[in-house]
């Protein structure tokens, strides 16, 4: 039986992997154009550094190949939504090469008014495009919602997979147990809860992509809100304790200053960026906190391009940079 693990994000990419939007949601206050353009210029960026493969509904396709650099590759297949991190697999690797877990997905516990049935299908369908071997799992889940270091540690949320409208029948033990079986982890750190607006419409109830991240000098990147009026600002204690029980170094990750947006409290986060090939991108907001992000990631990542774009589209849409990637790990 083959034992796979999961690579950090920071380990070489073959690919990356995403989805065209379908359109912007009523309720985000953005165009259709603003949303197009938002995923394609994050699909540009991290083109320059590696292939890009792109999901793309045939009835956006004309605009896609519009948007979207020329090396970034098309793939035409029906899809509800374009969040890839969390529809699509799980790329693990071992000593049967390549191999993908398909979750089963089910929209975020489908608390959203949004179809999801199309967005089940994808990731065996990237499986399959890919030649990875699939691996199957029982377990609702989603990319956004783990974390690892490589060193068989990984992060979770509890009212992400222990949510009942997910997993109600499973315990905390036996969710570490399938995610250890399926990732090669052997410890999981629980977080209470996640960012307030997550749990607010279109939320994802406490994705842990937006609350921490895994540095390779062995620390943990964790966001933390200044404001004491933000409802976010009372996680900071009770998530440092959590980690610094388990034994990491935390940094902080300073939220912006801006706090607020049309829809209330904003979970605005720099922990929510992705790390490729010779990269670093990083979500920025037009305020003066980006440099700062910037330079922590500098000191973080010194032999990587570190850069930023305007994420606030992708925040009004409820997501961020990670949560419209998904990294496809290079063979060692």
């Amino acid at each position: 039986m083959t034992t796979w693990t999961m690579p950090p994000e920071w380990e070489p990419h073959k690919a990356t992997w995403m989805g065209f939007p379908t359109g912007a949601y009523d309720t985000a206050g953005v165009s259709d154009d603003d949303v197009f353009d938002a995923w394609a210029q994050v699909a540009n960026t991290v083109s320059e550094h590696e292939p890009v493969h792109m999901l793309c509904h045939p009835q956006h396709a004309k605009v896609a190949r519009k948007k979207l650099a020329g090396v970034v590759s098309i793939h035409e297949v029906e899809i509800d939504d374009a969040w890839l991190r969390d529809s699509g697999p799980t790329f693990v690797v071992g000593d049967a090469g390549l191999g993908g877990v398909d979750w089963v997905f089910n929209g975020w516990g489908d608390h959203t008014a949004f179809d999801w049935a199309r967005d089940a299908k994808i990731a065996q369908y990237i499986i399959d495009l890919t030649g990875a071997e699939l691996i199957t799992s029982n377990l609702v889940n989603e990319g956004g919602g783990i974390t690892v270091n490589g060193s068989g540690d990984v992060l979770l949320t509890q009212t992400v997979q222990l949510d009942p409208g997910r997993n109600p029948a499973a315990s905390a033990l036996e969710v570490e147990s399938e995610i250890h079986r399926r990732l090669g982890t052997q410890r999981a750190i629980w977080f209470e809860e996640g960012l307030w607006r997550d749990y607010q419409e279109h939320g994802t109830r406490g994705h842990v992509d937006m609350i921490a991240a895994f540095a390779p000098d062995g620390s943990v990147l964790l966001h933390r809100q200044f404001d004491t009026q933000h409802p976010d600002s009372k996680l900071w204690q009770s998530h440092c304790e959590t980690l610094e029980g388990a034994g990491f170094k935390v940094r902080a990750l300073p939220a912006p200053r801006v706090t607020k947006d049309n829809s209330g409290w904003v979970d605005y986060s720099y922990v929510n960026h992705y790390v490729g090939n010779g990269f670093v991108l990083l979500p920025a907001f037009r305020d003066r906190t980006d440099d700062h992000a910037i330079d922590i990631m500098k000191d973080l990542y010194p032999d990587r391009h570190v850069t930023n774009l305007d994420a606030r589209v992708l925040f009004a849409m409820g997501g961020g940079i990670h949560c419209i990637t998904q990294q496809q790990p290079a063979l060692p």
